[in-house]
């Protein structure tokens, strides 16, 4: 009690609570939207990489990003949850609850880390083998997942400390723990690829030593800052390994839903891997360029939403009304003003970016098309994320992952393939645009219902 009492003038006058909102979207966001900006760059710069040992390569980095992703997905929409619970605590004075998340935080990663080593060392190969039966395809393949799998460690303590920074308002020091990573990973890739400064030559496997380097190294310095530059939440031995059920459902309950949600984006590109290697493993290339270059849009804009959404809940929690709509309006325009310079690149120099992966005339013919057809709807993107963050940040991730499903699975898996029937791979592209309109409509059906149920009912404070 004598502790909370001590943080609490600390506590109050909480950025996230008094500063103007624009000023506080680009404080907090910019950070982050950065910080993802390099990550994309070295997942395209990976590419680029691995690209050059062969076109082969290439596919099989794309047929183990779903499997790559699943990580990813239940490290990030665990950190959703945890930042939901925790912003919104800081927000209404509940300390020893923000305490208490923060520590389950870390237990959570740790236990995420295990079953995802186990399933590194079972099921890399037999995936691989489920998407192709070219030998050469599923050496790579099967090299470079069992390697980001079973030294995954430092993937999910990463993001977790990241999420944490991100909770307290504290965004430049998780640009700082991204970008370090980011950094290192570039640093390495060419390194440890193509064998110089002494490394010895390991080809895709080193393309993934690279990978899980850069995490482990982001998560110390995550680690570090969070004990010694984050003096909102406190975390100790003691109080990670010490599991509070109330609190794990709490994270889950928002958590589960985003992880769902984000899982689903590797069974959409698992099954689109599987009706694009159907006409040629050159069009699972494609596909899998596009992926990586599409994230150079679309993670600022991610960067974005991670944040809004402590801005949101924190204003939930305080009853702050003008504030949650002044941030929905700026994080709208801000997010299809990035978007809409995406669809610009993609339909201006398609052929540039295909050359940086050293592209076939193949590859180059197709992927000019799929690129051009694809950007189209990015700026629809856009404004589902936006919507989305408001699901999050107020506990409703479920409407989020109702969403996600629509989009992916409902809508744009079985467009794609009927859309496959055609025997023309270039009619295929179009089920992205299709998707994403049925996507908009759904998020503001949703989107509105949420804002009349939530944030409609509070009172008119007059806080700015």
């Amino acid at each position: 009690m004598n502790a909370s009492s001590e943080k609490a003038p600390e506590i109050k006058e909480n950025k996230m609570g008094v500063m103007p909102i624009q000023k506080l979207i680009v404080n907090m966001s910019v950070p982050m939207m950065i910080s993802m900006l390099v990550q994309a760059l070295y997942n395209i710069v990976d590419s680029i990489f691995v690209a050059q040992i062969s076109e082969d390569a290439l596919t099989a980095v794309t047929l183990a990003f779903p499997l790559q992703n699943l990580m990813i997905a239940v490290a990030s929409g665990t950190g959703v949850g945890v930042n939901a619970l925790l912003s919104k605590a800081l927000g209404a004075k509940e300390f020893e609850k923000s305490d208490k998340s923060a520590n389950t935080a870390v237990l959570l990663a740790i236990v995420s880390y295990v079953v995802a080593a186990i399933l590194g060392l079972t099921i890399t190969d037999p995936f691989i083998r489920s998407q192709t039966s070219k030998a050469s395809i599923i050496g790579y393949g099967d090299a470079y997942l069992g390697i980001v799998m079973t030294i995954s460690f430092g993937c999910f303590l990463q993001i977790t400390f990241e999420r944490l920074l991100q909770s307290t308002g504290r965004t430049i020091l998780s640009m700082v723990s991204q970008l370090t990573g980011a950094i290192i990973n570039i640093i390495l890739d060419p390194i440890m690829i193509f064998g110089l400064v002494g490394f010895p030559k390991l080809g895709v496997a080193g393309a993934a030593y690279a990978t899980v380097i850069g995490q482990i190294i982001a998560a110390c310095l995550g680690f570090f800052m969070n004990i010694h530059l984050n003096h909102e939440i406190h975390l100790s031995l003691r109080s990670i390994f010490k599991p509070n059920g109330k609190i794990i459902r709490r994270i889950y309950y928002v958590g589960i839903p985003s992880i769902l949600m984000m899982s689903i984006g590797s069974i959409m590109t698992y099954l689109m891997d599987l009706i694009l290697i159907a006409f040629s493993t050159t069009a699972t290339a494609v596909f899998g360029v596009y992926f990586k270059l599409q994230s150079f849009f679309f993670m600022p804009v991610f960067g974005l939403n991670n944040g809004l959404i402590p801005v949101l809940a924190f204003n939930l929690g305080a009853e702050h009304k003008r504030r949650i709509k002044k941030a929905l309006k700026f994080a709208l325009v801000l997010a299809i003003c990035v978007m809409l310079c995406g669809t610009l690149t993609f339909e201006l120099f398609p052929g540039q970016l295909l050359s940086l992966f050293n592209a076939s005339p193949e590859m180059k013919r197709m992927g000019m098309v799929a690129l051009r057809i694809i950007a189209i709807h990015f700026p629809i993107a856009a404004c589902g994320i936006v919507m989305g963050s408001i699901f999050q940040a107020f506990s409703k991730s479920f409407y989020s992952l109702m969403v996600s499903l629509g989009r992916q699975l409902v809508v744009l898996i079985p467009v794609a393939w009927l859309l496959s029937r055609t025997g023309n791979v270039n009619n295929v592209w179009w089920c992205f645009l299709i998707a994403e309109c049925a996507s908009f409509t759904l998020s503001l059906i949703f989107f509105r219902k949420v804002y009349r149920m939530v944030v409609e009912p509070l009172s008119d404070d007059g806080v700015e």
